[in-house]
Parts: structure tokens; sequence; C-alpha cells
């Protein structure tokens, strides 16, 4: 039987950048976006706060775009300060290039199993669905899942008794599906 597992943000990631006022190299997004008009160009960044200094830190998402160009759903939800906007530019490899960043998903994830009546069966087919490209790595998610040890889990992969056709070391950002022989 196939069961579904999620990998769901729970708030938004820390932006690992040096802040310019202190050397901390924690922001957190504070979900707000400044607009700046200048004559028919605009400019749009996102601001976010240092966790140590609580200097303001703005992060380019738009620069120099005529009005026209810009699709006039973008600019409201932009206007409106729009939460999942925030999460959806943090993950924009363009906006993380430009701004020199890199998330930090620790603590800001949860995953969701549907329950533990699994947990008895000898054989578990799952498909593991990310959310939000979640940098996470396979055995940590099958370990907590299954209620078994990251020991457990790496001996079961040499073993071969989690088989996959994603590689199961490392991280993964993406789906992918493994089947667990107790």
């Amino acid at each position: 039987m196939l069961k579904n597992w999620a990998v769901v943000p729970t708030c938004l990631p820390i932006v690992h950048r040096r802040c310019h006022a202190c050397a901390s190299h924690r922001l957190r997004a504070s979900g707000k976006f400044r607009v700046n008009a200048n004559q028919k160009l605009l400019d749009v960044w996102l601001l976010a706060l240092c966790t140590a200094c609580g200097e303001t830190v703005k992060l380019t998402v738009l620069e120099r775009m005529t009005v026209r160009s810009i699709p006039p759903e973008l600019l409201d939800r932009l206007h409106a300060n729009d939460t999942g906007l925030t999460a959806d530019l943090l993950q924009d490899p363009d906006v993380q290039r430009r701004n020199r960043f890199v998330l930090d998903w620790t603590d800001a994830w949860r995953l969701d199993t549907d329950g533990s009546e699994h947990l008895d069966l000898d054989v578990i087919d799952v498909a593991v669905r990310n959310a939000a490209r979640i940098p996470v790595r396979p055995a940590r998610l099958i370990a907590e899942g299954c209620g078994l040890s990251r020991a457990e889990v790496d001996r079961l992969i040499t073993e071969g008794k989690v088989v996959s056709a994603a590689r199961l070391a490392g991280k993964l950002s993406g789906d992918f599906a493994f089947t667990l022989k107790r």
C-alpha cells in the first residue's frame, strides 16, 4: 500500500547573508516589501531584519522596471505584502543569486506522515512530496517517519532493505519515493 508523506514549511527560513551593520550572517525576512517609484520606473525590495542587531536589510527583487512591464496581480501582491509571495521570492534562484544569499531551513519545516499505522507493516511504499524545495536528508525523513534511528536507517540502506530510484545519501530538495522492507 502506497503511503504519501509531505515535507511542509512551518515558517519562513533564515536568510544567510552578512548584515551591513554587524558581523551577523542571519537575517529573518519581515514579509514586507518596499516599492519605490522614480518617474515611470519601479524598484522593489524585500525587507529582512538582522537577528542580532535588528537592522533592516533590503533584498532586491526588481530594479528599474517600467510599471507596464510588471503584471498588475504581482503589483497588487507587492503592495499587500503577501507572505506567499515572500516565500516564493526567497526560493527564487535569481533573487538568491542577485542578493548573494542562501536559505537555512533548520527548524522551519515538518514531516506529515498521515498517522502511524504504517509502522507495523513489513513492506512500506512511500512517496515523499516536498512542498517548497526544502533540502532534507532522505535518511533523516525515513528515520523520523518510521520511528527508527538514523544508524538503523543507514544499516537498512546498506543491506538493501531501503530501495529508491533517488540517491539516499546527501540532501534532496525534490520529490522522491522509496520502499522499506523489514
